[in-house]
């Protein structure tokens, strides 16, 4: 079994910031943090941002300039840095993973229980 672990959702007025964490680990072979999507009610879910395997970070348009992705390699820890939030930043933030099953061989996905993050306006 592979567990998604996120942490640092939180209530914060529009303007503030917070910082989302993410590790991944369990049973499977190559096991890589790829990064963040987002779900606000009645929307679809969407990606925030990701980190390729040489460290280049791609966003969604909204959130260029104040969002930025990183990792720690060893902690094996991915971030992401939110400034400047705003209310339409509001949604469940959910950390995904991918990794090669022990039995299959195959690459399978991961994601985490998610962490809910509100601005208020």
């Amino acid at each position: 079994q592979v567990q998604v672990v996120e942490s640092g959702g939180g209530l914060v007025k529009a303007g503030g910031s917070l910082t989302l964490s993410c590790v991944a680990s369990g049973r499977a072979f190559h096991i890589n943090v790829v990064g963040w999507y987002r779900q606000a009610p009645g929307k679809q879910r969407e990606l925030v941002a990701k980190i390729s395997s040489s460290g280049s970070p791609t966003y969604v348009d909204s959130v260029k300039g104040r969002f930025t992705i990183s990792r720690d390699n060893a902690k094996n820890t991915v971030y992401l840095q939110m400034n400047s939030l705003k209310p339409e930043d509001t949604a469940v933030y959910y950390c995904n993973a991918n990794g090669v099953d022990i039995m299959t061989t195959r690459l399978a996905d991961y994601w985490g229980q998610g962490t809910q993050v509100t601005v208020s306006s």
